[in-house]
């Protein structure tokens, strides 16, 4: 690093444990952020700040007005804009520190592109709303040993556990199984709380700077949880987890989420009336060609990146890779209904 680059983080290492040393590290790391709504436009604003010297963004969904509340990245005009979230992100972080290399990428993370997405990553960082990708994370993490560090909020409360294959439990020793659905919480039914976000981005972008600077040593070995209404932190000892839990994929090598064998193309969206439909094959949809065909059906408004189409009370929005968000449903067999007579089956 240049001294002037230097100059720009002298807070930062000038705090002892990280240093200088530690800060030429960082300059070089590479990191996945796999997310970028509430958790992970905050974890990924800090690590540009701190000088992450690649930060990529993955990101499937747009940017919509109730957003704002907690998703500190975005303001009107990007919502006015129609913008995904990893390109408006993008624009955000090149204008905050433009010494940073950032890629975004419109995509859903799945088994067929999560190589791709990872394999030249340093450490990932959790900004997901679903257990699915973050089982899917994990396999990958654990068996290509890549850190990564999980993190959840719902109402006020939030939790972090940082994962270093071969080291620690991973999590699926904590977790064997991702919760059947409508058997927790939801950001429909119980919320969230701005601060929680921000509380929980911080652990886990301490965390990644921790792993990038070269002190795994500082690494935290415990799940934090942290419920900012009750004003509480508790921590659980997972330093043996790994040895007693008899765990599919630490301990037998099962890989069934990278595999493919576990997950499903569609997903309701957290906190949204909307269902994803996924394409079960790779795909690029021309928005051009698809506009003209719906041209007279309903309301269409186009950009580089999206197609949103309104018919009814429905807005379906098509991404370039093939992906299809249907708005003003939670029913998985309506939205499929909706995308096979609009879109095509």
């Amino acid at each position: 690093m240049k001294n002037e680059s230097l100059n720009r983080y002298d807070r930062q290492s000038r705090f002892a444990p990280f240093g200088e040393e530690g800060q030429r590290r960082l300059a070089k790391g590479r990191v996945l952020v796999c997310g970028c709504g509430a958790l992970g436009s905050v974890v990924a604003e800090t690590l540009v700040r701190a000088g992450t010297g690649f930060v990529r963004i993955v990101d499937r969904d747009f940017l919509e007005l109730n957003n704002l509340q907690r998703q500190v990245l975005y303001d009107e005009d990007d919502v006015t804009a129609r913008l995904p979230k990893a390109i408006a992100a993008a624009n955000r972080l090149g204008r905050i520190n433009s010494e940073i290399e950032i890629e975004p990428v419109v995509a859903d993370v799945t088994y067929r592109n999560i190589r791709s997405l990872a394999g030249d990553i340093d450490v990932i960082v959790d900004g997901t709303d679903n257990f699915a990708v973050r089982f899917l994370v994990n396999d990958f993490a654990v068996k290509h040993e890549k850190p990564w560090i999980y993190g959840g909020c719902i109402g006020a409360e939030g939790q972090s556990m940082s994962i270093l294959p071969g080291e620690t439990g991973c999590l699926a020793c904590l977790m064997p199984e991702a919760p059947p659905p409508g058997t927790t919480p939801t950001c429909d039914t119980a919320g969230v709380l701005a601060p929680i976000v921000g509380v929980i981005a911080s652990i886990e972008a301490a965390e990644a700077l921790k792993i990038l600077g070269g002190h795994r040593e500082a690494v935290s070995r415990r799940l934090t949880i942290v419920d900012l209404w009750d004003n509480q932190t508790r921590h659980v000892d997972l330093s043996r987890l790994r040895e007693n839990a008899d765990c599919r994929v630490c301990q037998h090598r099962e890989f069934e989420w990278l595999d493919g064998n576990r997950g499903d193309a569609s997903a309701a969206l957290c906190g949204r009336n909307a269902v994803q439909l996924s394409p079960s094959v790779d795909a690029t949809v021309s928005l051009e060609d698809l506009a003209t065909r719906l041209a007279g059906m309903g309301r269409i408004e186009r950009n580089n990146f999206l197609l949103r189409f309104s018919v009814d009370n429905y807005v379906l929005t098509v991404f370039l890779d093939g992906r299809t968000i249907v708005g003003g449903t939670s029913d998985v067999a309506t939205a499929r209904s909706l995308h096979a007579r609009y879109v095509g089956a």
